[in-house]
């Protein structure tokens, strides 16, 4: 089944195949939980479905003596799971794919998810990819386009681009004019594995979460321009990790995010041009990060209370999302147990 690329009727039904009873339900699991792991400025995004299925998106770097994947398994420990039964590599930049090898080593995979073969030219993500392969050998694989879907009980996960397509049609209650795009610069084209990025909006009733990868610039206007064919969101994953390669003000603020989170690093992301974008955003309430960016300033981090990690050398503290179906959520700042609830609307 690895590297086939199958209509998602087939895809669903496969999957059913390759893992009956994948998954621990919890009965009593009413919210979805969002875990933002700290991986020190690559992606490690633990969600667990009410109904106890889990989907993990990236793996964190490799190396550090297993400190990704450690954090990883203590995040699952804390959610109740004891396996992943999905786990989704937006692209193989080695922040996002290396931390997999450690990760199959401690904790059972149900199935993984990518975007196909790596498309880079270059020495070190041909290195990571192929190291991903060797890793993933023996388990279930599915490669997936633009508009599918993975059937994860309680919630809906949508494929919004990957491999460097992209939908076409937009999401329901989208494909409004969307009035910034007129003032937006000509974006240069990417020819690195960020603009493969795998996307997904994830539903759970009336909240909705967005997490487009690494995708830069022009895929980012190529789904908000002319029209906004992604809609509004609850909770944005400012996309990679904050950086002014992507983030254009067309999606970011066609989005209207309620609270975005920058999984940053303490020296990597959260730029002071993509930043502010983001919290310019129309309707933004908050805006939380991992890490405190060193390399800016303090007019550009968020205060003391909606970051996770305050120093560079840190115990990789996590921001929780617990969501309702009614459109409600709260974010908890595991370092300080600070916490705000944004009510449903």
């Amino acid at each position: 089944m690895r590297g086939r690329l199958l209509s998602p009727g087939v895809f669903l039904g496969i999957l059913s195949v390759v893992l009956p009873g994948a998954a621990t339900p919890t009965p009593s699991a009413k919210s979805l939980q969002i875990y933002f792991i700290d991986v020190e400025g690559g992606q490690a995004t633990l969600l667990v479905s009410p109904s106890g299925e889990s989907l993990l998106i990236d793996a964190g770097w490799p190396g550090y003596e297993g400190r990704d994947a450690d954090r990883i398994l203590a995040a699952a420990h804390q959610a109740g799971i004891r396996r992943l039964d999905y786990v989704l590599i937006t692209h193989y930049h080695r922040d996002h794919v290396g931390g997999v090898p450690q990760l199959v080593e401690g904790m059972k995979v149900g199935t993984f998810v990518d975007h196909g073969p790596n498309q880079e030219d270059s020495a070190v993500t041909r290195t990571d990819y192929a190291a991903y392969e060797r890793a993933i050998a023996g388990h279930a694989h599915v490669v997936v386009k633009p508009g599918w879907g993975l059937p994860i009980k309680g919630i809906e996960v949508h494929v919004l681009s990957a491999a460097g397509d992209h939908i076409t049609s937009p999401l329901p209650g989208a494909g409004e004019a969307n009035p910034y795009c007129g003032s937006e610069p000509a974006a240069a084209v990417d020819d690195t594995e960020n603009a493969r990025s795998v996307g997904v909006l994830i539903r759970y009733g009336h909240f909705r979460f967005l997490d487009l990868g690494d995708l830069t610039k022009k895929k980012e206007l190529e789904i908000a321009c002319p029209n906004n064919l992604l809609g509004t969101v609850d909770l944005f994953l400012v996309t990679h990790h904050g950086a002014d390669l992507s983030n254009s003000k067309a999606l970011d603020w066609a989005l209207h995010p309620r609270v975005a989170v920058i999984d940053n690093g303490p020296r990597k992301g959260a730029s002071p041009a993509a930043w502010q974008i983001v919290h310019d955003s129309p309707g933004l309430e908050d805006l939380w990060q991992l890490h405190y960016a060193e390399e800016s300033d303090k007019a550009h981090n968020v205060g003391d209370q909606r970051i996770a990690n305050v120093k560079e050398n840190c115990e990789g503290k996590s921001i929780k999302v617990v969501a309702e179906s009614d459109g409600t959520f709260t974010l908890t700042n595991e370092r300080t147990g600070e916490r705000k609830t944004y009510s449903k609307k």
